[in-house]
């Protein structure tokens, strides 16, 4: 987009933002780029350069494979997620929450960053989990991410379970494990109650979530999405906003004002 065709869009998804009454906000993984958390599926993404990471995003191999949990705990040590800070587009977020506006976050990130910019738990839907904790696969233990990650430090390359023996491993959905039944029933209750669907850093690709877009569409809401790149359902968007996300969502949301100065 030229810099005039973004302004006017801007400005149309800002418009479509205030008359909202009832906001459904679904975030990927670009909201936390510039929080310099890299995504995964980007140009620059984790798996778009190292394809053979996805492995250890697999339940199964995780499970049947102790080198992948091993480097998977050497790769949490090292995950940027425990120095990154949220940016102004996760603090937007909790602008438009404070507004009355905001209906349910959905969001497909493990970061917890939302968390820590202050947006309300009782709205936040973590589709897929959050790093932040550890869970065992065979008994209910769970405990913050912190308490097994120091174990790693003082030598365990694949702490086991201290109450059961069973396999740790992120508070996260991997693949080949079920989403949370709840979570998905909630997510699909907001996107059919909301007024305005607002898509932001997420390429849409990943299902069963990405089918909040058409959800809402269907029950009458207007959508925009917000990506730095182009996603699988733009042609269904009123508004396609382009752009880093932390300067422009805060712009959207009123937040922030527009710079209506002329490149």
């Amino acid at each position: 987009m030229t810099p005039a065709v973004e302004q006017v869009s801007i400005l149309e998804a800002r418009r479509h933002v205030a008359r909202s009454e009832r906001v459904t906000v679904l975030t990927g993984a670009g909201i936390s780029t510039d929080s310099r958390i890299p995504d995964f599926r980007g140009p620059n993404g984790v798996w778009t350069k190292n394809p053979g990471s996805e492995k250890q995003a697999t339940l199964q191999n995780y499970v049947a494979d102790p080198e992948v949990r091993r480097r998977a705990w050497s790769n949490r040590l090292d995950s940027p997620i425990w120095s990154a800070e949220p940016n102004d587009g996760h603090r937007a977020i909790v602008h438009l929450e404070r507004t009355g506006r905001l209906h349910l976050l959905i969001t497909q990130n493990i970061d917890g960053l939302h968390h820590r910019a202050g947006s309300n738990p009782d709205r936040i839907v973590e589709i897929h989990g959050s790093v932040r904790e550890v869970v065992c696969l065979e008994c209910d233990y769970r405990a913050p991410m912190a308490v097994a990650l120091a174990r790693v430090r003082a030598g365990e390359a694949d702490p086991e379970c201290g109450d059961c023996g069973g396999v740790l491993k992120s508070a996260t959905i991997s693949f080949g494990q079920n989403l949370v039944h709840e979570d998905l029933v909630r997510a699909e209750a907001a996107a059919k109650a909301c007024d305005l669907l607002l898509a932001v850093g997420s390429t849409l690709s990943v299902y069963p979530i990405a089918g909040v877009v058409p959800v809402a569409r269907r029950s009458g809401a207007k959508v925009i999405i917000v990506n730095a790149e182009p996603t699988e359902m733009d042609a269904l968007a009123d508004t396609v906003v382009r752009g880093s996300i932390s300067e422009v969502l805060p712009v959207l949301v009123g937040a922030r004002a527009l710079d209506r100065t002329s490149p």
